[in-house]
């Protein structure tokens, strides 16, 4: 296999695993001639890529300037009281992970998150919490 591979190898596992585990960088290591360490620092380089579990669904929440004045802070905490967890931590149920992103590229629905690759904006508190009630029913 090319080198040039490397990162749709590194989609895939983190497609498959929900992240990207030390076992996984090895086989990728591994059939692609390199080494763990070459992996890994390739991994880190791109924030798309994580190291350690996520809950089913993971929250990315805008921080960009546009999000951040229209109240990203304040559906911060909302996600955060809803799921009962700080940034990067799974809920107990395992539904939800949130972590804060620079920039989803959808200012013009400030404040907006991403779940699952769909974007939901304008948010506030009422839309906030049906989105996540809705996501938690899906799971039930």
């Amino acid at each position: 296999m090319d080198k040039e591979k490397l990162i749709g190898m590194l989609q895939e596992a983190q497609e498959i695993h929900g992240y990207l585990p030390q076992d996984a960088l090895e086989g990728i290591a591994q059939r692609l001639g390199l080494s763990v360490a070459q992996v890994r620092g390739v991994a880190t380089f791109y924030a798309q890529f994580r190291f350690t579990p996520v809950g089913k669904n993971l929250i990315l929440l805008c921080q960009g300037t546009a999000c951040h004045v229209n109240g990203s802070a304040e559906i911060e905490e909302i996600i955060a009281e809803y799921t009962a967890v700080a940034e990067n931590e799974i809920s107990d149920d395992g539904l939800f992970t949130y972590t804060n992103v620079a920039c989803l590229g959808c200012c013009s629905l400030a404040p907006a998150m991403m779940i699952g690759g769909k974007v939901y904006g304008n948010l506030d508190k009422d839309k906030t919490i049906a989105i996540l009630d809705g996501l938690k029913g899906v799971a039930e």
